[in-house]
């Protein structure tokens, strides 16, 4: 569990600084800006779901992202779904999450 209000850290890819209020309706800002939003809900230890923007999409669009923590097999299974992204955007999305969370959440994990 997160105990203060604001989180500032260096982001695991770029070094950007991101802040993130950890609470429901708290705001975040991910990769120096260029990602916003508002947490829409927060259930430490079970979920998080965010309205989510990248900082090139139109004004007023934004998506949602949900990020579920299921039991699985003696540990814990992380489930993404993010839904109401620009269409143009899916491609560049998937990578990005597999590029900037996945993959560095695998080799921190895995060391």
């Amino acid at each position: 569990m997160i105990a203060a209000s604001v989180v500032n850290k260096k982001a695991m890819t770029d070094g950007a600084s991101d802040e993130i209020d950890p609470t429901t309706g708290g705001a975040f800002s991910l990769f120096g800006g260029m990602i916003v939003g508002v947490n829409v809900e927060c259930s430490p230890g079970q979920r998080l779901v965010q309205a989510w923007r990248a900082g090139n999409w139109d004004a007023g669009v934004y998506s949602i992202v949900r990020f579920e923590l299921v039991a699985h097999d003696g540990g814990t299974r992380v489930i993404l779904d993010h839904t109401g992204n620009p269409e143009d955007e899916g491609e560049h999305l998937e990578k990005g999450w597999h590029d900037n969370y996945w993959d560095p959440m695998r080799n921190l994990l895995s060391s």
